[in-house]
């Protein structure tokens, strides 16, 4: 009898994660169509791989997709016009689940054009959402996955990881006025002199405060502490209009 309670309540978690499994799989499939591939550049301008079109009939909040080789990272990203808090507890398909969504605040534009872009997700222990991100802890895993490739409608960027560390729980874009040049220096000075034991960074990487970067910022289970990857954009090819 405990045996077969055990199986049965087995089974179901195989289930549930199976199904939003699937759920994911099916959004993936409509996003990238026929090919998962991410085109390189052979010209002037690559059109980006994902079917924004298909996307934004499931959801108008969907404005760009993110995706990290050596990740399970290849979401959506959404942002909610009336509540910032929107996707900590709704999925791009607007059902209510604890794994939210890929999110950023209307405290950044929706341009990645700002000096620090935030964006959202959570530490799930089964590795989706940002629950990959711990991996980034690795220094192997850290020196061998370096690369976030971002989607936009004509638009494709790459970003280089030049940190991965553990900080307190201030929210960053109310915290640092970036609009000032001094302030974005000592931000970055901020990141660098930020060591712990799972602090890994590349200072070999020039970085000013002129230049773009977004930081994935997610839990550890501490209220007093967040997880950040950081990359610094490193290519940016746009569509130009005619």
């Amino acid at each position: 009898m405990i045996l077969a309670i055990t199986c049965f309540f087995a089974a179901g978690i195989y289930i549930i994660v199976t199904m939003r499994s699937g759920n994911t799989d099916k959004l993936r499939s409509q996003a990238y169509g026929s090919s998962d591939t991410v085109p390189e550049k052979t010209s002037d301008y690559v059109e980006p791989p994902v079917d924004f079109v298909k996307l934004k009939k499931i959801n108008p909040d969907i404005y760009a997709w993110i995706n990290i080789p050596g990740t399970v990272i290849d979401y959506p990203i959404v942002r909610n016009a009336d509540d910032n808090a929107y996707y900590l507890t709704h999925t791009v398909e607007n059902k209510k689940s604890a794994y939210g969504a890929i999110y950023t605040e209307d405290y950044n534009d929706m341009d990645f054009a700002d000096f620090n872009t935030v964006i959202y997700g959570h530490n799930m222990k089964n590795g989706t959402m940002f629950g990959s991100l711990k991996k980034y802890r690795n220094k192997s895993f850290f020196d061998e996955n370096r690369e976030i490739n971002v989607y936009m409608p004509g638009r494709i960027m790459k970003y280089r990881i030049f940190a991965a560390h553990i900080t307190d729980d201030r929210h960053i874009l109310l915290s640092y006025d970036f609009k000032n040049e001094s302030v974005r220096n000592e931000y970055i000075s901020d990141i660098f002199s930020n060591k712990n034991m799972s602090s890994l960074f590349d200072q070999e990487i020039p970085l000013t405060a002129d230049d773009r970067i977004i930081t994935l910022s997610t839990c550890t289970g501490k209220t007093e502490e967040r997880y950040l990857v950081q990359g610094v954009l490193i290519y940016d090819n746009r569509k130009q209009s005619s």
